[in-house]
């Protein structure tokens, strides 16, 4: 009974900047990753960028210099900040727990939000 829940999308301007957020509820025995993931229309869906428990953590080539993850003060917490935002980032973002529950080590996912990056 797992439930992972992103926010923080929106429209805004190039160049701008978002914060995008995502938080685990539910019984979660222990964390071992967690990331952001993104799909534009007509392409599929690629990984932006992920952290592991120990802080490790790897980026799309295309973001790194731009886009930050770090973990929240709870374990299954993630953010993503976005700064100097191009309209190519235009996608749905979704978020990636890689978690060991009662029903074993698997992946969860949130459904989404929405980022459109203006001209």
């Amino acid at each position: 009974q797992v439930q992972v829940v992103e926010s923080g999308g929106g429209l805004v301007q190039a160049g701008g900047s978002l914060r995008l957020s995502c938080a685990a509820s539910g019984i979660i025995l222990s964390v071992d990753n967690m990331g952001w993931y993104r799909q534009a229309p007509g392409k599929q869906r690629e990984l932006v960028a992920d952290i592991t428990s120990g802080g490790i953590t790897n980026y799309l080539e295309s973001v790194k210099g731009r886009f930050t993850i770090s973990r929240g003060n709870a374990k299954s917490t993630v953010y993503l900040q976005m700064n100097s935002l191009k309209p190519e980032d235009t996608a749905v973002y979704s978020c990636r727990l890689y978690a060991r529950t009662w029903s074993g080590r698997r992946d969860y996912w949130g459904q989404g939000t929405q980022v459109t990056v203006s001209t």
